[in-house]
């Protein structure tokens, strides 16, 4: 079996470049990485794509990356900040600085599994007619009018959770699961921050994400 341990921040986002897709794990702040959130933010590296639940809570923990004008595109269900007169993307977005691209949440989970799951669009009725759909490929079903939607995957994810062993299998407590395991499945490398590694393997049936999704785990302090 690979040891997944990771020593450091650096070794987490490690082969991580210019124009990057970054997915970030959290509902509101269950479940937010906010060591990894943090060393993004120290990165050498912009052009990024951000798909996540959130952009308010990036810009609470890593401002500098919006204000470097180093996130491209976003891809998220809640994109509102504290207004334009104190935050840095809404101000970006209205001057056209940022690419937004705004999700329903559920079909924003679902891309996501369908990403881990090879499965390249799928249709939902979720949306159709409104302006978060405009352009799209509209398909009827059973009367209904369906979007196509395409699948989400992305080079890196970046989660939190509360254990792991040390051969990347994970477990979340309560919510901090939120987008995770779909996230870990569409993701190239999953790096999971946890509070403790164990040396002994997680019993199975405690298991949210088997190792063979994740890549790098890092034991860190939750810094909330």
């Amino acid at each position: 079996m690979i040891d997944k341990r990771i020593a450091t921040v650096e070794e987490a986002l490690e082969g991580m470049s210019d124009g990057a897709s970054v997915m970030i794990s959290g509902f509101g702040g269950a479940g937010l990485p906010v060591v990894l959130i943090k060393a993004l933010q120290a990165a050498p590296i912009g052009d990024l794509t951000l798909i996540l639940n959130s952009l308010r809570f990036i810009e609470t923990y890593a401002p500098r990356l919006f204000a470097d004008k180093r996130v491209r595109k976003a891809v998220s269900s809640a994109a509102r900040g504290r207004g334009r007169d104190s935050s840095e993307y809404e101000l970006q977005l209205e001057q056209g600085l940022l690419e937004l691209e705004l999700v329903p949440q559920g079909t924003f989970a679902e891309r996501m599994r369908a990403g881990g799951a090879g499965i390249p669009a799928f249709y939902t009725p979720t949306g159709a007619g409104t302006k978060l759909t405009e352009g799209k490929e509209i398909r009827e079903f059973d009367g209904k009018p369906c979007v196509l939607e395409t699948a989400l995957t992305a080079d890196f994810a970046l989660m939190r959770a509360s254990v792991a062993d040390r051969w990347g299998n994970v477990a979340f407590r309560g919510t901090q699961s939120n987008f995770g395991p779909a996230m870990a499945m569409a993701a190239r490398i999953a790096v999971v921050e946890v509070d403790e590694i164990l040396e002994e393997p997680l019993p199975a049936n405690s298991i949210d994400i088997p190792g063979i999704f994740t890549q790098r785990i890092l034991a860190v302090p939750d810094e909330r």
